[in-house]
């Protein structure tokens, strides 16, 4: 753990002894009383913890001192399709690692249908995932997560037309692409530097249809490939953002 997030309803109480964080404090850190380490409030500000004492139950008193404003999140937002469980679980931890702004969840024409089973969204799953990304980069956001039925239903509501106006990123028309390595129209090594914020959709290992690259077409989306290889979808996500982010302009 990079940085110890807590929940505001945690200020004031005791990390139980069998609280991850307490077990990464004392036996991977090996703090003790009277030490500090990098703390931050989910969703709040960053800023310092101090262990005051370790309690006869195991447990761990700390205070916490906030100090910084989190860094906005950046002007990326991700449409991935719905994959096996375990790649997702690595999928979401990526892209909060990144610091993309949200991440769409998508049911495709190609994709295996009893993955949208997956138990991750029910049990919190993917938002242990989430926080566990913004841990590794020391953040305390998390990007916005919402699951769609269909590749159509994501075009239909277009979700990147609702950000917050007061981010500039939000306030300019957004690129969107389509990765694509079965009938793209470039390479997205040749996408033009831009201040523009970015929508990537990643489909799932199989690829898209024809019907929804029709969709895509008639939405406005550039079907752009990485090369020839078809890549397992948390591959394609890491790859395609970090080359996109490169890209980017302030």
């Amino acid at each position: 753990m990079n940085i110890i997030l807590l929940e505001e309803h945690e200020l004031g109480r005791s990390l139980p002894r069998r609280d991850e964080r307490t077990i990464h404090l004392l036996k991977v850190l090996h703090k003790k009383p009277g030490d500090d380490f990098e703390a931050g409030i989910l969703g709040g500000k960053r800023g310092t913890g101090r262990i005051e004492k370790i309690n006869l139950d195991g447990s761990l008193s700390f205070i916490f001192n906030g100090t910084e404003m989190p860094v906005s999140r950046s002007w990326l937002r991700m449409a991935v399709a719905f994959v096996r469980p375990i790649q997702l679980r690595r999928i979401f931890r990526d892209i909060s690692s990144i610091g993309a702004s949200a991440v769409d969840l998508v049911g495709t024409d190609l994709g295996e249908k009893s993955y949208r089973d997956t138990k991750m969204l029910l049990n919190g799953g993917a938002n242990a995932a989430l926080i566990e990304g913004a841990v590794q980069a020391r953040d305390t956001l998390i990007p916005a997560f919402t699951v769609y039925s269909s590749l159509d239903e994501w075009l239909e509501r277009s979700p990147w037309h609702c950000g917050d106006p007061k981010q500039s990123s939000f306030a300019r028309a957004p690129i969107l692409i389509a990765m694509d390595n079965v009938r793209p129209e470039g390479s997205i090594f040749n996408l033009s530097s831009s201040n523009k914020p970015l929508v990537i959709s990643v489909g799932p290992e199989r690829g898209w249809s024809d019907r929804e690259r029709d969709l895509f077409e008639k939405a406005g989306f550039l079907r752009l490939s990485m090369g020839a290889r078809a890549l397992r979808t948390e591959t394609a996500c890491a790859a395609a953002a970090v080359i996109a982010m490169d890209k980017f302009e302030e």
